[in-house]
């Protein structure tokens, strides 16, 4: 009897040990607030977009959440990304198309929590009429290549 009640002495103090562990390893846990974002300028974009990476880096095989902000009557040239992205809008309307050359006319309309997934390399564009935050998800490293290299801010 008394080599059963160590046996589940063991167990119970080596489950305890466990879960101890595996809730130490949780350090990565965030809770993040919007007044909390650090807003900075997105060399990649055309002037005015901001970014908050709130999970990454962009630049490592890791998956990533970020918010951009982009101002009233902005024009997001056409492009693509090497990995699939995935757009929540969480404020304001997102003007979002397909194709190789921004026509207003060829773009949908997304509201809050609207969400758009783009397959890797596919040509698309986007524009705003107000002030549009997104929330956009996917795995890095992360890139940007416009269809005209012309449209590229970084050149």
């Amino acid at each position: 009897m008394k080599s059963w009640i160590h046996s589940v002495a063991v167990i119970l103090v080596g489950s305890v040990i466990a879960v101890s562990a595996s809730w130490a390893q949780s350090d990565g846990h965030q809770m993040i607030i919007p007044s909390d974002l650090k807003w900075n300028d997105v060399p990649s974009l055309p002037p005015g977009a901001k970014i908050a990476v709130l999970e990454g880096p962009m630049n490592e095989a890791v998956p990533f959440t970020a918010r951009l902000k982009f101002p009233a009557n902005y024009s997001l040239p056409a492009h693509m990304h090497p990995a699939v992205e995935r757009v929540t809008v969480l404020s304001g309307t997102f003007h979002m198309g397909m194709g190789d050359k921004l026509d207003p006319q060829k773009t949908s309309a997304l509201g809050p929590g609207s969400l758009m997934i783009i397959q890797p390399n596919t040509n698309h564009f986007a524009w705003t009429n107000e002030e549009v935050i997104v929330q956009l998800n996917g795995m890095g490293p992360w890139g940007i290549t416009y269809i005209n290299p012309a449209d590229d801010p970084r050149k």
